[in-house]
């Protein structure tokens, strides 16, 4: 498609992109909302992360049939139509004070944020050259991150209550407003100009010689390391992106919900730094590669500096974790030909990283404390770091 014919399309992606950000930073807002009003603790107030993440392992393939029959637009649609289904389900979880409610509800919307993620990654990363995807991902990325910090301050401009003082029946008006803008936006999409295409080699195994003749997705090691690396990288994205506010207000810090504009302000500043440089200046690869040393050394910094100045590692780390996602999406996705479809389910899939690992840091926090429970970042971008080096060169 011609450079001028996908800027309206990015522009309808965007939104898309934003309300996943959106719904992301919720699942942050409410880790320490639910510890404080249903006294639970962090390993249980974290599975609030973990049943959203959970739906991206469980729906992540038949999101692609859905997005073979209906195609990509009518998918984007019925997305925004399971988050008002899954905001609407947190009103009767306050009123019956369930928490079983509130993960069953988390976990609608974590499968409305699997459909929707399942049509709009492989459809912004196709619909331009290839080597360029990552800033596309990138400009995506900035209205993603633009909306995680939004949660926290909308319900306190709404409630006019620090998080300390809301309570499980406040968040009715807020959610009821969510509630509506989703169901307006998911109208908006049915008619939005967003034209079905394919990537190169679905149609004709002619166009990606590489892709012809295989027979199954394991056949393609930088597809299955790539799923692996963005396993991990969500689950310590997470961390990055929705543990600071817990992390704040365990210290006693003042105001602590003014830390959650950090990580988004880290994402949308690494993300312009991608739309300026890639391709043109360093490729996706090194992109990928000073991310990951980025990452490593704060991940150091969080755990062995004082409190006071870990809080705000923690709050920067996601400018380190910025261009992971946008530069090894198209670095797996590349060569799959007619498997491009179930690649991206597989790729999907791994967003389910987000369940396991938040769940893992926060039982490593009941047992070992929470600065201390940062150790578990390290390995995992040590993994990303040998995937941005060796693992997507290797081919079958």
């Amino acid at each position: 498609m011609p450079k001028n014919k996908y800027i309206l399309p990015l522009a309808f992606i965007g939104s898309m992109f934003f309300t996943v950000g959106f719904a992301t930073g919720i699942n942050g807002y409410f880790v320490p909302f639910l510890e404080n009003n249903l006294n639970l603790t962090s390993t249980q107030s974290y599975l609030v992360i973990a049943a959203t993440f959970t739906a991206f392992l469980v729906f992540s393939f038949p999101a692609s049939s859905i997005i073979g029959r209906i195609g990509y637009k009518k998918t984007m649609s019925l997305s925004f139509f399971l988050f008002a289904v899954a905001f609407g389900l947190f009103v009767p979880a306050a009123r019956l004070e369930s928490f079983a409610l509130y993960l069953l509800a988390c976990f609608i919307s974590g499968t409305a944020n699997t459909v929707l993620q399942a049509a709009i990654n492989p459809y912004v990363t196709i619909l331009g050259p290839i080597d360029s995807a990552a800033r596309r991902i990138s400009i995506m990325g900035i209205c993603n991150s633009i909306a995680l910090g939004l949660p926290s301050v909308f319900i306190a401009a709404v409630t006019r209550k620090p998080i300390e003082a809301v309570g499980l029946n406040d968040l009715n008006l807020p959610l009821y407003i969510i509630m509506a803008v989703v169901v307006i936006l998911g109208i908006i999409t049915l008619f939005a100009p967003l034209e079905e295409i394919k990537a190169q080699g679905e149609e004709n195994e002619e166009d990606c010689p590489y892709a012809a003749g295989k027979t199954s997705l394991w056949q393609f090691p930088h597809l299955v390391l790539g799923a692996l690396a963005l396993f991990v990288y969500v689950g310590v994205e997470n961390l990055a992106l929705l543990t600071v506010l817990d992390y704040a207000q365990s210290l006693g810090l003042a105001n602590p919900e003014r830390y959650t504009l950090w990580p988004g302000i880290g994402m949308a500043a690494g993300y312009i730094i991608g739309i300026i440089c890639i391709p043109k200046y360093i490729s996706q690869v090194q992109a990928l590669r000073i991310c990951t040393w980025l990452a490593v050394a704060d991940s150091l910094a969080i755990v062995l500096t004082p409190p006071a100045v870990s809080v705000w590692c923690v709050a920067i780390l996601s400018f380190a974790c910025s261009l992971m996602y946008p530069a090894v999406w198209p670095l797996a996705i590349v060569d799959l030909g007619k498997f491009t479809g179930k690649g991206s389910s597989l790729l999907v899939a791994s967003i389910g990283g987000g369940a396991l690992i938040p769940l893992l840091f926060g039982a490593m926090k009941d047992w070992l404390g929470m600065q201390n429970a940062y150790w578990i970042c390290l390995p995992f971008y040590l993994l990303i770091m040998y995937y941005a080096y060796y693992g997507y060169k290797i081919r079958r």
